[in-house]
């Protein structure tokens, strides 16, 4: 019996179109390049464009009207956020973060790092030993984080680690959506789905070999869409798939957990993202960093508890 096929809307294709023009640099860079098992993966700017006008921006925002250094206006930023939300920094901690633009923190205006660079400062500021290594590669994907995990600067980091944070997915999205962008309909979708759990799979089964004593959170991603093609039904349907097959992943680790932040993002009256219209601006991430912390806050009070019991 031949293979029904479901077809995504004509709005769809536009949206698709969109995000070309936006994010892709030009159309000859479509073909992929070799993922190297060495730190030099392909740098693929699937999620963002930089262009000197939005550099400069960002140059002038990164310091405020008393001519502040960055790192003190971020501190101040953050210290409201913080209260009551920092129980589980009772003790000294190592934590590496990996992933992609958004571990990176592409965006970010005051360019400190994103949520990475607010939740630095908040250990800064409170006098908390607590390091962060950041191995954020912008346009990462599945595989090519997997490949990194080979590189010894990132392993020997996560031998070390408490605790990992990791953003990783949207871009395996974004090439399901540039390799089919003539014919989009929802089957690539499914059946990349499928690889990109195989994938993070094996992310988590890797870094527990290097490490079986850490802690591993997965950050979802969010639709940086939904203001302007909150019509198209069929991407948040996609989106919150793929979200959903995250957590089901790390629901099979004792030592892996979910950390939502797509409500975070959805129907905010304030703007929560950069020029780029698809990255975090600096308030996008401070709500990713209080969340973070909440979950990791969370994680420090019921660390006791059976995994069954914690909410």
């Amino acid at each position: 019996m031949k293979k029904k096929k479901v077809w995504l809307s004509t709005s769809s294709v536009i949206f698709a179109c969109f995000l070309l023009y936006l994010f892709l640099p030009s159309f000859s860079k479509l073909k992929e390049e070799p993922v190297s098992v060495t730190s030099n993966v392909s740098e693929e700017e699937n999620l963002s464009v930089d262009t000197t006008a939005e550099a400069e921006e960002q140059q002038e925002a990164a310091t405020d009207i008393d001519d502040k250094p960055v790192a003190e206006t971020v501190k101040e930023k953050v210290r409201e956020m913080i209260e009551g939300a920092i129980t589980f920094f009772s003790q000294d901690k190592k934590m590496v973060s990996i992933g992609d633009s958004l571990t990176e923190g592409v965006g970010d205006e005051t360019e400190s790092g994103g949520y990475v660079g607010i939740l630095n400062h908040t250990f800064e500021d409170n006098h908390m030993n607590i390091s962060i290594e950041n191995f954020g590669k912008r346009g990462n994907r599945t595989d090519q984080l997997l490949a990194r995990l080979e590189n010894e600067e990132i392993s020997s980091a996560i031998k070390d680690a408490d605790i990992v944070l990791i953003t990783i997915g949207a871009n395996d999205i974004m090439k399901v959506v540039r390799n089919n962008y003539t014919n989009l309909n929802i089957e690539p979708f499914q059946e990349e789905k499928i690889k990109y759990i195989e994938r993070l799979t094996a992310i988590f089964y890797k870094i527990n070999e290097l490490n079986p004593d850490t802690q591993i959170y997965l950050i979802g991603f969010y639709n940086p869409f939904e203001r302007y093609f909150g019509d198209i039904e069929q991407l948040d349907m996609i989106l919150n798939d793929w979200n959903q097959a995250g957590e089901t992943v790390t629901e099979e680790f004792e030592n892996v957990y979910y950390i939502p932040t797509e409500d975070l993002f959805s129907n905010s009256t304030i703007n929560l993202l950069a020029e780029d219209n698809f990255h975090p601006n600096t308030s996008g991430y401070k709500l990713m960093a209080q969340r973070v912390l909440e979950y990791l806050s969370k994680y420090d009070e019921e660390t006791e508890l059976p995994r069954e019991d914690i909410e």
